[in-house]
């Protein structure tokens, strides 16, 4: 009998496959990641199949449970898809809930979504929305009870998710006016009814500060492990979000080419993308290939602890806290640090900056943006960006000789 661990932890394969419970349920799992119970029967002398709803939407315990519903009914030669098609008609409300297509948006968009990114906007559905409105035809939900539903997220103090949720409500909703179930969407009408948190940018250091942390690197008093001073070095050089970097894998990088290739379901926008590697970045990846080889990891950045899991999401932050930037720089910072350092000091076009940053500029790029707009130009930003830094080190060092 399957498990509640055992279904979490299937991956999705090439081509669909099952995981049998017993007694005819099993689990059947897409390609895409999806997960879906289903009971196999036989009704006069002929094999059905009764679909029970997807997972985690449907749990292990209530798949049971409908499963056995089921074959009740065939103990009373009844058929378990005749049964439920004759609910719906009872109940031709049911599928214009909020709930039924919420549960079909979200089928939909899965396929387009990383498997924890799905699992934690049904786990919101569930948790925040349906037990105060799922049930209700979607067409006579007003913005009193998405407000009143809200407000109880707020009132925990969690502002961040009231947004969120607000958000998901909305594309649901959205969803709903194409298939001509509502005429509008309430949660637009929220906007400015809701507390929101102030705006905190990431800490980071000034251009003028890049020798002092560049110096805390090399001498290293903190007695940081290589694995780390290498992992902040090339956050400098490469300016990636913290969770690329520290989940990145040695299949995405051709070092021949000079290329580091991050899959859609990495990246914050769901959209691949390149980042040109200079030839300092290229040393650091190599001296780090030595360490990783010995580990048998296909992680670039590994765990000290466990070496197939990624490297901490706070290792980075606590490391330049020990080299004396506590409060001055985050892991994020190097975003910010590059973004004004670049433009001031190399004079590099806003766009082709914020191509690299893998932002969607409001500018002249908009939506044509893909992971190869401006992969030349950006190819030799990333060289004169590296170059620039071993230039700033050069000159600190040398001023330090004069003065003695």
């Amino acid at each position: 009998m399957l498990k509640d661990i055992t279904i979490k932890n299937a991956k999705p394969k090439e081509k669909q496959y099952k995981l049998a419970d017993s007694k005819g349920l099993y689990l059947r799992v897409m390609p895409n990641g999806s997960k879906y119970w289903q009971f196999k029967y036989r009704f006069q002398g002929k094999e059905k199949t009764y679909s029970i709803g997807p997972y985690p939407l449907i749990t292990l315990a209530m798949a049971r449970i409908e499963a056995d519903n089921a074959r009740r009914d065939l103990l009373q030669i009844l058929d378990p898809n005749e049964i439920k098609k004759a609910k719906k008609q009872q109940l031709p409300n049911e599928e214009n809930s909020f709930k039924a297509i919420a549960a079909k948006w979200h089928e939909m968009r899965a396929s387009s979504w990383s498997e924890g990114h799905a699992r934690n906007v049904l786990h919101r559905l569930k948790t925040d929305i349906f037990p105060h409105f799922g049930d209700k035809p979607i067409q006579s939900i007003k913005v009193s009870d998405i407000h009143e539903a809200l407000l109880e997220i707020e009132n925990r103090g969690a502002l961040d998710l009231t947004s969120r949720v607000r958000q998901i409500v909305r594309q649901v909703f959205n969803y709903a006016m194409k298939l001509d179930k509502c005429s509008q969407n309430p949660a637009d009408k929220l906007i400015g009814m809701l507390k929101t948190r102030p705006t905190k940018h990431f800490a980071s250091i000034e251009p003028s500060e890049i020798p002092t942390l560049i110096a805390a690197l090399k001498e290293n008093k903190a007695r940081l492990y290589m694995r780390t001073i290498r992992a902040i070095r090339l956050s400098l050089l490469t300016f990636v979000r913290p969770g690329e970097l520290r989940q990145a894998y040695w299949s995405e990088f051709n070092l021949e080419k000079k290329e580091w290739f991050i899959p859609a379901e990495r990246m914050k926008s769901r959209r691949s993308h390149i980042v040109p590697l200079s030839t300092q970045a290229i040393e650091i990846l190599k001296e780090q290939k030595e360490e990783t080889k010995l580990l048998n990891t296909d992680r670039v950045f590994p765990s000290q602890i466990k070496i197939k899991d990624p490297m901490s999401d706070g290792t980075v932050r606590l490391a330049l806290h020990r080299l004396g930037f506590k409060g001055t720089m985050t892991a994020h910072g190097f975003r910010a640090l590059a973004r004004t350092a670049i433009r001031e000091e190399l004079n590099v076009l806003p766009d082709i900056i914020e191509a690299q940053l893998a932002h969607k500029p409001s500018g002249s790029l908009g939506a044509a943006y893909d992971r190869a707009t401006f992969l030349k130009e950006r190819r030799q930003m990333m060289q004169d960006w590296a170059d620039y830094l071993d230039n700033v080190k050069i000159e600190k060092q040398a001023s330090a000789k004069q003065s003695v």
